[in-house]
């Protein structure tokens, strides 16, 4: 299978004053397309800076990152913001939806940015939120969704411009585990389309959802785990 994600070596050094600390310490894994990948750890083990490289939204102090390909360390701010909303789905704890807004609206929004043609707009973001269990709700908006729904919402509005990757931060953080349950049957479904899904959380039963399983510790990854497929239950 081709690499989606391609990391080699990332370390990432942050400077405090006079002092330095140093978040990654040497961090390589690639990522195959099709791929569902939970990042584990505990809180200071380096999961955030790893999941904020891998959004563009940081950079590494020194290593590569290949993104679909395409080296994104030499890229100028304005390629980095394009490379989020064309090869970047991001599904957050918080959902961050505009609240006075129409949840199709809200799918809508990279497009949007991505200059799409209002017609065409429509018909993605309708096909997006079919894949999320949530046509007949395309007109309400944030107060009329439950958490679960709101939540279905970012999933739809991360999808919708055919991302690369989705990457998802503490998806379930802020649903109660009836509902979590339900978010993951979705991203499972999503991967057996053939999604890659990279998410990062802190709870065993979320990561256990995933094809594989990546833990940090203190900046380096400790472990490395795929569940195998001919493995029989009891």
């Amino acid at each position: 299978m081709n690499s989606v994600i391609s990391l080699t070596d990332i370390r990432r050094v942050f400077i405090m004053g006079d002092q330095q600390f140093e978040a990654l310490k040497g961090v390589s894994f690639d990522v195959a397309a099709g791929e569902f990948v939970a990042i584990m750890g505990a809180s200071g083990s380096g999961k955030s800076t790893c999941m904020n490289i891998l959004g563009c939204l940081d950079r590494p102090t020194s290593g590569s990152y290949l993104l679909d390909g395409l080296d994104v360390g030499g890229m100028s701010s304005n390629q980095l913001a394009d490379i989020r909303n064309n090869k970047l789905g991001f599904v957050f704890q918080g959902f961050n939806l505009l609240a006075r807004t129409a949840a199709i609206e809200n799918v809508e929004l990279p497009l949007v940015y991505a200059g799409l043609h209002s017609k065409e707009r429509r018909k993605k973001a309708l096909t997006a939120m079919e894949q999320v269990g949530l046509t007949g709700k395309e007109n309400n908006h944030s107060s009329q969704l439950s958490g679960g729904q709101q939540q279905r919402v970012a999933i739809a509005r991360a999808l919708v411009n055919n991302p690369a990757v989705i990457l998802a931060d503490e998806p379930t953080g802020n649903l109660d585990s009836s509902t979590s349950e339900e978010i993951m049957g979705v991203f499972s479904s999503l991967n057996k389309q053939g999604i890659t899904i990279i998410m990062v959380t802190h709870e065993h039963d979320v990561a256990a959802h995933a094809g594989r399983q990546i833990t940090f510790r203190d900046g380096l990854i400790i472990s490395d785990s795929r569940k195998n497929p001919t493995a029989k239950t009891v």
